[in-house]
Parts: C-alpha cells; structure tokens; sequence
C-alpha cells in the first residue's frame, strides 16, 4: 500500500532518518552546552579562588534583627566536599549553576516568616518581609536582606544576557535577577528553593 506518494515501508525509513538526524542534532547541541556551560564554572571557580581570604558579611539575628557588618572567611571546599555535603541535586544547583524545574521547589509558595539563608554556608540572603509571588514558580524577592551577603555577576550563558546571583561568602549560585520586579525596588531576584534553608523568626 501506499502513505503520501510513498510505499509504507520508504516512508518509514524517512521517519527513522529523520527521528536519527533528530537525535543526533539534539545529542551534540546538549554536548556543545555541557562543555560550555563546564568552561565558564571553571572560569568562574578561578575567578573566585583569586578574590580575598576574608568577606565583609551583614549577620541577622534568629528573630531577623540586624547585627552588624563583620569580617568571616571566605568558604572554600572542593567539588568532592560540596557533594559530600549537599548531595547530587543540591550539588548541582548550588556549586554548578543548574536551575530547578519551576513550580519544584519548596519555598515558590512557602509563606511562613522567617530568613532565608545559603544552604551551603547558612549566610542570610532572604527576608520573607521582600517575598511575593511572581507567578514564575520560583521563590522571588524585591531584595535582599542585605546587598553585601550577595554578588552579581553577568551571565551570557544560552546566547541571553542575565544578571546571576551568587552567595558571596561561598559563592552558592542562587537565581538570577531581573527588572520586572514590584515597587519599591523593581527588582525580581529569582533564586532555586535548593540554594536556601529557611529558618522561621524566633
């Protein structure tokens, strides 16, 4: 018999080539990535492990109360360490910079009060006071508790231009920030449940 002009089985000898060529289009696209995505951790990592031993950090309280600015050192483990401790998933996202799938995670809903702090080092990142739900499926903020607990950094990976945001004390990647975001600052920092651990006002 024949499909579309041709006899079944050419026809299904198109389609195996084409699900083929598919795969293998998609199999290298994912290979060019992975090793993009390898060489700028590394450059990243490098970038880090020459910055200063110690770290200006703003410190909070158990009920969210403002401390004051204190110098700590500066987290350094190896890849091995981090895994040890985070485990895989974590890992990934925190030390790797690989994103959770939205509407995952924990916190994109959560509305207890509290802090939000670095699952890797426990510095405070987050107030729930600057959370609101953005409708992304990821926990957002208009800000963070304070400006010196986190670092920016450009992020042209995937051929788009972003804003990432990193723990500055152990260099946790977090989310990135956008523009979109409500008054008063406009700002939507767009962080992973996986990078935070939240601690409930005391």
């Amino acid at each position: 018999m024949f499909d579309g002009g041709l006899p079944r089985d050419e026809a299904a000898g198109n389609v195996t080539r084409r699900v083929f060529l598919f795969g293998a289009a998609a199999a290298i696209l994912g290979a060019v990535v992975w090793r993009y995505s390898g060489s700028r951790r590394a450059v990243v990592k490098a970038a880090a492990d020459n910055r200063r031993v110690n770290v200006a950090i703003v410190e909070f309280s158990g009920a969210g109360a403002r401390q004051g600015v204190y110098s700590v050192p500066r987290i350094v483990k190896s890849d091995d360490e981090w895994r040890a401790q985070l485990g895989r998933g974590v890992y990934g996202i925190t030390r790797e910079g690989d994103t959770e799938f939205a509407f995952s995670g924990e916190y994109w809903d959560f509305e207890e009060d509290g802090l939000f702090r670095c699952v890797c080092c426990g510095t405070a990142l987050f107030s729930s006071l600057a959370k609101f739900n953005s409708g992304t499926g990821w926990p957002s903020f208009f800000e963070p508790v304070a400006a010196q607990n986190i670092e920016k950094r450009e992020d042209h990976s995937f051929g788009i231009s972003r804003t990432e945001v990193s723990c500055r004390r152990c260099d946790a990647h977090l989310g990135h920030v956008f523009d979109d975001g409500p008054p008063p600052t406009g700002s939507r920092y767009c962080i992973n449940s996986a990078s935070l651990k939240f601690f409930k006002f005391s």
